[in-house]
C-alpha cells in the first residue's frame, strides 16, 4: 500500500467526519452484537421454565415480550446508525474524489507542452475518471466494512470468549487459513488490478483519436480495419479483466466455506458441551447468531481487499503524473509588468523528445510597437521562435528577454497574460462563437466582440449562421471552415488587447484578398503592440518593421522588404515566385 500513502492527508483533512463514523461504527456494531445475548438470554428462560427451575409461566412471557420489543429497539437505532455511518464515510469518499480531481487536474495544467506530446488524451483522461473511481473505493466502502468487520470481531469475539472461551477458540480455527488466502491473492489482484487499468487507458485512447479522425477514416473507408483493431484491443481488455475476475471469484467461496467450517465446529463442540451441562442451549444459539452476523464481514474482506488493490494499482498510475515536476516553473511570485520588448540573445533549443536542434544561435531584437515578420521553410524553427517567446519550452543555451529581463526570471503568469497567441492550428471550443471570442477577455461587451470580429474579418460570416454569436460549434470548431477558424482564433487574440501578439501562420486558410484587409486591420490593431507574424507568404511580411529569415534554426537573413528583395537568399526566391504565380 505504499502508493495510497500518498493520500493519507486526505485522511488528516477530513479527520472529524472519520473520526464521527468511526464513532458510529462502534455505537451500531455494539447494538447490533447484543442481540445474541437478547436471544440467549430468551432461550435460558425457556430452558429454565422446561427443565422446572422456574415456575412462573406470567414471568416467562413478560421476559419474552420485553425481549422481542429490546429486539425490535434495537435494530432500529442499529440501523438508523449504520445510515449515519454512511452518511459520514461515504459522503467522506466523494468529497476526497472531489478533491483528487482538483489535484490532478490542476497537476495537468501545470505541466508543461513537452508532457502533453508524450502521453496520450485517452491515458490521461482514464486517470482522472477511472482511477480516481478506483481510489474513491478505498476511502469509502473499504473503510466502512474494513470497520465493521474489526468491530464486529472484536466485539463478537470478545462476547464469545467470555462466555465460552474453549468454543470460541474452536470457532475461530478457520481464520488463519482465511488470513494466508488473503494475502497469496491479493499479491494477484494487484498484479491483474494494474493490467486491467492500462488497457482500460488504451481502449479509450483509441477510441478518442477514433473520434477525433471520424473524417480521415470515413474519407479513407477504413472502416473496417479500425472496428477490426478495436475488437482485438477490446479481446485482449476482456481477457485480462477475465484473469482479474477468476481470482477475485475465488474469495466468496472460500469464505462461506470456512464460515460452514466454523458453524460445525458450533454445532458438533457446542453440542457435546451442552449435553456435558457444561453450557445452556441459548449459548449455542447465540454462537451460531455471532458467527452468521460474522459471515457478511469475513466474506467481504476478499471484496475489501480487492476494492484496496485496485486503488493500490491506480493510485500508482496517478502517482506517475503526480509525482512530475513540471518543466516550466513560475520563479517569481511578485507581478512584472511587461511593455513588450523582446529580445533573443544567442538561443538554442533542442527538443528531448526527438533530440532535434529547432533554434542554433538566433539573435535578434524586437522593440516595443515592433512588427517582426519570420519567414523560412517548413522545420525551420518559426514556431519553436514563437513558443519560447510565451515560454511553452525553455531554451537550451542563450537567453530570451523581456524588457531586458531574463524570461525565466518574470512572472510567468503575467507573461502568457500580456500575450495574444494565434497558432498554426486554432483550437475553438465546443461552445458558443461568443464565447469563444469571449475566451481571450472574459467580461468583454457585445461591441468588443463584433469590435474583435470586425477587425478579423470574420462578422459577416458570423451574422449569416442562423444564431449568429450564439452559433454552438461541433467539437475542436468542427462547424466552421479552416479560414472561418483561423479568423475567430485572431478575433479572440485581438480582444485581449495584450502587448504582445503572436501570428503563427493563421492566414495560410484564408484567401489573398481577405488576408489583405485582415492585415491592414492589424496594423491599426497592434499599433504599440509587440507583434510576430510566421508566414510562408511575403504578403503578410512585406510591411513588417523587421523580417528574419530561418533556416534549419539559424537566422540566415535579417531586414526590410525592399533591403532583402535586393539579396541574394531564400527571401527574393520565395518573393519571385510568389510573383509570378500571382501574374499567372
Amino acid at each position: 500500500m505504499k502508493a495510497l500513502q500518498y493520500l493519507n492527508k486526505y485522511f488528516f483533512k477530513y479527520k472529524w467526519r472519520l473520526l464521527g463514523g468511526i464513532i458510529i461504527t462502534i455505537l451500531s456494531k455494539f447494538l447490533a452484537l447484543k442481540i445474541p445475548v437478547i436471544i440467549r438470554n430468551s432461550l435460558n428462560s425457556v430452558e429454565d421454565y422446561l427443565n422446572g427451575r422456574i415456575t412462573d409461566l406470567a414471568v416467562v412471557k413478560k421476559e419474552l415480550l420485553y425481549d422481542v420489543l429490546l429486539i425490535v429497539g434495537v435494530t432500529l437505532v442499529a440501523g438508523f446508525l449504520t445510515f449515519l455511518m454512511r452518511q459520514t464515510i461515504i459522503v467522506m469518499s466523494r468529497l476526497i474524489e472531489f478533491d483528487i480531481k482538483n489535484e490532478i487536474y490542476k497537476q495537468y495544467q501545470r505541466l508543461s507542452i513537452n508532457f502533453y506530446k508524450k502521453n496520450r488524451t485517452g491515458d490521461l483522461m482514464n486517470r482522472i475518471s477511472e482511477d480516481v473511481s478506483k481510489v474513491r473505493m478505498y476511502f469509502g466502502p473499504a473503510i466502512m466494512y474494513s470497520l465493521n468487520m474489526i468491530l464486529s470481531f472484536i466485539v463478537g469475539f470478545t462476547q464469545m470468549y467470555s462466555i465460552s472461551p474453549k468454543l470460541a477458540l474452536y470457532t475461530m480455527i478457520p481464520f488463519p487459513v482465511l488470513s494466508v488466502s488473503i494475502f497469496v491473492l491479493s499479491k494477484q489482484i494487484n498484479k491483474r488490478s494494474t493490467i486491467v487499468q492500462q488497457y482500460l487507458s488504451k481502449l479509450t485512447t483509441y477510441n478518442q483519436e477514433f473520434f477525433s479522425g471520424i473524417n480521415v477514416v470515413k474519407s479513407y473507408a477504413i472502416e473496417k480495419a479500425v472496428i477490426a483493431n478495436f475488437d482485438q484491443l477490446a479481446d485482449v481488455s476482456k481477457e485480462k479483466n477475465i484473469e482479474l475476475h477468476k481470482v477475485q471469484a475465488l474469495f466468496f467461496p472460500l469464505m462461506i466455506l470456512l464460515i460452514g467450517i466454523s458453524n460445525i465446529i458450533v454445532l458438533y463442540v457446542g453440542g457435546q458441551q451442552y449435553i456435558d451441562g457444561k453450557i445452556q442451549i441459548g449459548v449455542v444459539a447465540e454462537f451460531f447468531l455471532y458467527v452468521n452476523i460474522l459471515t457478511w464481514p469475513v466474506a467481504i474482506v476478499g471484496w475489501v481487499t480487492s476494492i484496496v488493490q485496485q486503488a493500490e494499482a491506480s493510485q500508482q498510475r496517478i502517482n506517475e503524473f503526480l509525482e512530475q515536476v513540471p518543466e516550466i516553473q513560475n520563479s517569481l511570485e511578485e507581478p512584472t509588468k511587461i511593455n513588450g520588448r523582446i529580445q533573443f540573445k544567442n538561443v538554442s533549443l533542442t527538443y528531448d523528445d526527438t533530440n532535434i536542434e529547432a533554434l542554433k544561435k538566433v539573435s535578434f531584437e524586437a522593440k516595443q510597437g515592433e512588427t517582426i515578420a519570420v519567414l523560412g521553410k517548413t522545420g525551420s524553427g518559426k514556431s519553436t521562435l514563437v513558443n519560447l517567446i510565451s515560454r511553452l519550452y525553455d531554451s537550451s543555451e542563450g537567453e530570451v528577454l523581456i524588457d531586458g529581463v531574463d524570461i525565466k526570471d518574470c512572472n510567468l503568469n503575467d507573461v502568457r497574460s500580456q500575450i495574444g497567441f494565434v497558432p498554426q492550428d486554432p483550437f475553438l471550443f465546443s461552445d458558443t462563437i461568443e464565447n469563444n471570442i469571449k475566451f481571450g477577455k472574459a467580461d468583454a461587451t457585445k461591441e468588443e466582440i463584433i469590435e474583435a470580429a470586425k477587425s478579423a474579418v470574420i462578422h459577416d460570416n458570423i451574422i449569416g449562421f442562423k444564431d449568429g454569436y450564439q452559433t454552438v460549434l461541433g467539437e475542436r470548431g468542427v462547424t466552421l471552415s479552416g479560414g472561418q477558424k483561423q479568423r475567430t482564433s485572431i478575433a479572440r487574440a485581438i480582444i485581449k488587447e495584450p502587448k504582445i501578439l503572436i501570428f503563427d501562420d493563421c492566414l495560410s486558410a484564408v484567401d489573398t484578398e481577405t488576408e489583405e484587409k485582415i492585415l491592414s486591420n492589424l496594423e491599426r490593431v497592434s499599433k504599440d503592440k509587440t507583434t510576430f507574424i510566421i508566414s510562408h507568404r511575403i504578403s503578410s511580411a512585406k510591411n513588417a518593421d523587421k523580417i528574419i529569415v530561418l533556416d534549419s534554426g539559424r537566422v540566415v537573413q535579417e531586414g526590410v522588404h525592399n533591403q532583402l528583395i535586393e539579396e541574394e537568399g531564400y527571401y527574393k526566391e520565395l518573393y519571385e515566385q510568389q510573383l509570378l504565380e500571382k501574374e499567372i
